[in-house]
């Protein structure tokens, strides 16, 4: 599984930039060239950004092919996916997989790629070639074969005399015209049942049906705080996204988004999207909610395909949400640093035709959505932190147990991971026969990386995971090895270590 990224969004980032041009195809002589190239930045924030590029031949079929750039203000691809990609400096070279090699007249493929950039100048390339035939502003016509200038017997050669120059021009001939793209072979994701990877099925392991198929339960923008880009950890590339607050809007239910929730976005290395929400709500009436919500999208699609959890409480109003089917999309906007939900009501629903089936990529670890288990005993500290917390939310009795929320505001870490705990994310404790503590959230090292934690589990027996960036410093925490104490007093909050596990 993999991929994502990071801080808050510049105000003059370009979230969906795009460039259309026709570019040549360099082919044999005799075979008419031409190809349109759609370069799209679906996305920039800080030290980052993702793009998806669109190629439509159209000329002679291909069966095989390369797409050159150059990028001028020092880009440079981080990831990629439905493609090979190599960079010399900023010159990008981009080919085609066995799957997408042939290209016929008027057919389409396309990638996508994360990259870098220096926060100053994201310019759009401008020199895009196909198998080395640059840019022409339209398909090129064949090119006749040269025919030996051989009289034929018995006549008389031809003579030097070029023929008169006509007083009016030739009729032109109107270019060809552009013939549309193919269409994606792959239903739209707005259209499809969605069938997850095996080790990430969001409870629907045979598919995820389309949210308008059921009815509208309520929308909700959240305001978000900073988008942190922890980089490509050992499951994929990661960014967080800082729930703020917000408002919900629908017929059975209006309130709020408290702050607290964390947005888990992981993009894998063929583009795809596992997600992982977690959110509290607050209703009109003032009733607190607790939802986790699971997600997917294929590649090349900004909206996921999310399934809503709700625990509300067994005594209010809103106790039917603790039964019912539901599926939704969530959806990021970078120019205003927001977060949009639908929800709606699937039940009786049934997955259907047209389906998209995702595989996550072999040899990749598979992230977890319970807590981990391990044994062992403690041995050396890895590092210790301070953890100041602010008011809990209780959502008291609900369907799995006593819910109970604490918001982390912050705190300091000291030992082989020294910095800071950031604001954001919280403990999310099921209390009950055994208590299990469920705490999320985000370091920051002295020297400026990232780090997500999940410390899991019952009293006694909680085992921490983390993610850091798999090139970093701080990648040997990404092995499953590690043990927490039960957190202790301290002043604001709570302390906890980290040990070695033996």
């Amino acid at each position: 599984m993999r991929l994502v990224h990071r801080r808050p969004l510049l105000a003059g980032a370009l979230a969906a930039t795009t460039l259309v041009g026709v570019v040549g195809v360099a082919t044999a002589a005799s075979a008419a060239t031409g190809c349109r190239v759609t370069y799209t930045v679906s996305s920039q924030w800080n030290g980052g950004f993702g793009a998806n590029v669109a190629v439509t031949n159209l000329g002679d079929p291909l069966n095989g092919w390369q797409l050159t750039w150059s990028f001028t203000a020092g880009q440079q691809v981080t990831q990629y996916w439905n493609g090979t990609v190599t960079q010399n400096g900023g010159r990008v070279t981009v080919g085609n997989t066995t799957w997408n090699a042939a290209l016929g007249t008027g057919a389409s493929t396309s990638f996508g790629f994360n990259g870098s950039w220096n926060n100053a100048s994201n310019p759009v390339p401008t020199d895009f070639a196909l198998n080395g035939t640059p840019c022409t502003g339209g398909t090129t016509p064949p090119t006749p074969p040269t025919t030996p200038n051989t009289p034929t017997p018995g006549t008389p050669p031809p003579t030097t005399t070029p023929p008169p120059t006509p007083t009016t021009p030739p009729p032109t001939t109107p270019p060809p015209s552009t013939p549309p793209p193919t269409p994606s072979t792959t239903p739209s994701g707005a259209e499809a049942t969605i069938v997850p990877d095996p080790s990430w099925t969001c409870g629907r392991s045979a598919g995820i049906v389309p949210p308008p198929r059921g009815r509208l339960v309520f929308r909700a923008t959240a305001q978000l705080g900073a988008i942190r880009d922890v980089g490509v950890t050992q499951y994929g590339h990661r960014r967080i996204l800082d729930i703020r607050g917000g408002t919900i809007t629908g017929d059975r239910i209006n309130g709020t988004i408290l702050t607290g929730g964390l947005d888990l976005e992981l993009t894998l290395g063929d583009g795809a999207t596992e997600l992982e929400q977690v959110a509290i709500l607050r209703t009109g009436d003032g009733t607190p909610i607790y939802l986790r919500s699971c997600g997917v999208a294929p590649a090349g699609e900004s909206t996921v395909r999310i399934v809503p959890d709700f625990e509300a409480p067994n005594s209010s109003a809103y106790a039917w949400l603790n039964t019912g089917t539901y599926v939704g999309t969530r959806t990021v906007d970078t120019t205003t640093n927001t977060l949009a939900l639908a929800v709606y009501d699937v039940s009786g629903v049934s997955p259907a035709d047209p389906r998209v089936q995702l595989r996550d990529p072999a040899g990749v670890a598979h992230q977890s959505w319970d807590c981990l288990t391990g044994s062992g005993t403690r041995g050396a500290t890895v590092f210790t932190e301070t953890v100041t917390l602010g008011g809990s939310v209780s959502v008291g009795a609900s369907k799995r147990g006593t819910r109970n929320i604490i918001p982390i505001t912050g705190g300091t870490t000291t030992g082989r991971v020294a910095g800071s705990v950031l604001p954001g994310g919280a403990d999310y404790q099921l209390i009950g026969a055994t208590s299990t503590l469920d705490a999320r959230y985000v370091l920051s090292t002295n020297d400026r990386e990232l780090i997500l934690v999940r410390n899991c589990g019952a009293f006694g027996r909680l085992v921490p995971t983390f993610e850091a960036r798999a090139a970093g410093p701080y990648a040997f925490l990404n092995a499953n090895t590690w043990l927490s104490s039960d957190p202790g007093s301290a002043p604001g909050g709570v302390s906890i270590t980290f040990y070695e596990r033996r």
